[in-house]
């Protein structure tokens, strides 16, 4: 819990023998579900079209067998993000991300969404290692870690207030994530320096106040962090409204590739006309909709 002293944030108690750490300025990174932050009046209780939850498996595989699957150069990584199937057409997607001697896989969703669907992220991740383009990839692997984590997708205009007498918040806490770009340990990290340079600013001032550590939003303001959440601030909020986005154009865009791709004694130009034809199944009203709707959520 928090320590209060005239108004304003001394420290934090903690389960050491000392019970108490005092500072002239608490920074606050507890995540998503910031406890300290509502404690310090500073974080409203999000709703669960504000928070999205993740499934992520550690699963353990030999050096070569990795470079191999994924055909990597020896040293190199590789990092792949599904969308559609991998999240049974939710909002959200897929990733497997590869280690020196593991591999991170995943899936995650809005919570309301899930919610609302009765999926939950356990049995999308079981049927995301499944998928036959998924399965070889993680065959042979041993699970070694199962975590389930929640993040922050709150729109711009509904983010929380970062600073108060004494006290900061930082990363997730803050609801410093970009949802659209998946970005969230990067800005956590420039979050946490932002703060850093605030600190010192307010101890060399010798000041702690609320009025000082007004700084700390003001680098906010000026950094890629706040820039970069405003310009996809209408993104999420017209995927969402959109879910065939997730299921009907990849489908068609599978479909068309394809297609076109087979060799099977079929012209180009029967194949152009079979993928046309596969075009003029979608809504026009409806596919001019969301094409003019992806251009105005860019500006």
């Amino acid at each position: 819990d928090l320590i209060w002293e005239h108004g304003k944030v001394a420290g934090v108690t903690t389960g050491d023998e000392d019970g108490e750490l005092l500072a002239h300025c608490v920074v606050l990174a507890d995540g998503a579900n910031s406890l300290l932050a509502k404690a310090a009046g500073l974080h409203r209780e999000w709703h669960p079209s504000e928070q999205a939850l993740i499934a992520k498996e550690l699963i353990t595989l030999p050096a070569e067998k990795i470079d191999d699957r994924f055909a990597l150069p020896e040293g190199l990584g590789a990092a792949y993000e599904i969308f559609g199937e991998s999240t049974w057409g939710l909002l959200g997607y897929g990733f497997i991300y590869t280690n020196k001697e593991s591999i991170s896989i995943g899936t995650g969703a809005l919570l309301q969404d899930l919610i609302e669907s009765g999926r939950n992220v356990n049995d999308m991740l079981d049927r995301f290692k499944k998928h036959p383009a998924i399965a070889p990839l993680i065959a042979g692997g041993e699970t070694i870690e199962y975590a389930a984590h929640l993040i922050p997708e709150l729109d711009y205009d509904r983010l929380p207030q970062v600073y108060a007498d004494g006290v900061v918040v930082v990363g997730d806490a803050a609801g410093l994530l970009n949802p659209v770009n998946r970005e969230g340990a990067n800005l956590s990290m420039l979050s946490g320096k932002l703060a850093a340079d605030t600190i010192v600013e307010a101890k060399e001032k010798g000041d702690f106040s609320a009025r000082t550590l007004a700084g700390y939003k003001k680098r906010l303001d000026e950094s890629i962090i706040l820039e970069d959440m405003k310009k996809v601030s209408k993104m999420a909020p017209f995927a969402h409204d959109r879910p065939h986005l997730f299921t009907e154009y990849p489908k068609l865009a599978a479909g068309a590739a394809l297609e076109y791709l087979t060799v099977d004694g079929v012209s180009k130009k029967e194949k152009q006309k079979k993928i046309l034809s596969m075009m003029r199944g979608l809504p026009k009203r409806r596919l001019i909709g969301d094409a003019l709707g992806t251009l105005k959520t860019q500006r």
